[in-house]
């Protein structure tokens, strides 16, 4: 019997960074998807991989005691009826590469690269002129790792940078804090809206038609967090009546997203495969070693999820 099964795509990578790094070494047996997982398992008490494909064993593994999450999001695990074990999830390693990616569009925006990029496959000369970051405002729903990290690299870019979060706590590099309740205030005025936000019944429809309808109509949207935030029939809506200026997405409700999803054809749509951040073994496996050893030397455990929070 192995310490614990690796269950992810990526399984075998992740066991060789785990050889690798432990020391003393930990038992792991690599499996690429559930069904390999279940025909491997053998009473081991640790799950170690993706939780959409964690949901589909961990009810036939009674003697699971800990899952280690290899996503941010662990929601499909929530969802699961079932909730005596430890779940921890990964937090502190994706903030620089979502971060990069927020930058990313909201320079492409203010510098219209889409647009020249168009103009140039047309052979025309377009004299627009580019904007500015700077003096911009910019508005995250979030405020934790990535919040922050996202917060912390526009400021270096002259932006004024305000955050939304359920406490509404004040948060270094954020000039103020609201509270969920003050969603409305937080929004007006923004230029730039990110939501970085998990999937709860909290967040369930935030931003829906009368939310996006209190920005102001050249406001640009980024969503690097989970779809549900998002109410993709108001969005597409107030792309079409010009009411938005363009959105950048990288979560969806079904993913891939269905060949005949509106959203494919929304004006000023960019719409990115969920990559603004990998779970790249070498980020995610220190974290399963020191919560291993954790485990073993009956230690609390890093990022411990909260099933009813949910996250």
């Amino acid at each position: 019997m192995a310490d614990c099964l690796i269950v992810t795509t990526l399984a075998n990578e992740f066991a060789a960074e785990i050889a690798r790094m432990a020391d003393p070494p930990i038992a792991v047996k690599a499996c690429v998807d559930a069904a390999q997982a279940l025909d491997e398992y053998t009473d081991e008490r640790i799950l170690f991989g993706s939780p959409g494909m964690l949901v589909d064993c961990l009810p036939a593994m009674p003697t699971v005691e800990w899952v280690q999450s290899s996503w941010a999001g662990v929601t499909p695990l929530i969802e699961l009826d079932r909730r005596d074990y430890q779940l921890t999830g990964v937090k502190d390693v994706f903030g620089s590469q979502m971060a990069e990616y927020v930058l990313g569009y909201l320079l492409a925006h203010e510098l219209k690269i889409l647009e020249r990029r168009v103009a140039q496959d047309q052979r025309q000369w377009l004299r627009s002129y580019s904007g500015t970051l700077e003096g911009r405002s910019l508005g995250i729903l979030g405020t934790g790792s990535i919040g922050c990290h996202i917060a912390k690299a526009a400021r270096c870019l002259g932006v004024r940078v305000r955050g939304l979060s359920r406490s509404g706590r004040s948060q270094a590099d954020f000039e103020q804090v609201f509270p969920v309740a003050e969603l409305h205030p937080f929004l007006d005025g923004l230029d730039y809206l990110v939501s970085t936000l998990p999937q709860t019944p909290d967040t369930d429809g935030l931003l829906d038609a009368e939310a996006l309808a209190t920005l102001p109509e050249h406001a640009y949207l980024i969503n690097v967090g989970r779809s549900n935030v998002l109410d993709d029939r108001a969005l597409i809506d107030a792309l079409r009546t010009e009411k938005l200026a363009g959105a950048a997405l990288d979560v969806f409700d079904e993913e891939p997203l269905p060949q005949d999803d509106p959203l494919w054809s929304a004006p000023n749509v960019a719409i990115t495969a969920h990559i603004s951040a990998v779970s790249h073994p070498l980020l995610i496996v220190p974290i399963f070693v020191e919560n291993y050893r954790r485990f073993v030397t009956g230690e609390p455990l890093r990022y411990r999820v909260d099933f009813d929070a949910g996250y």
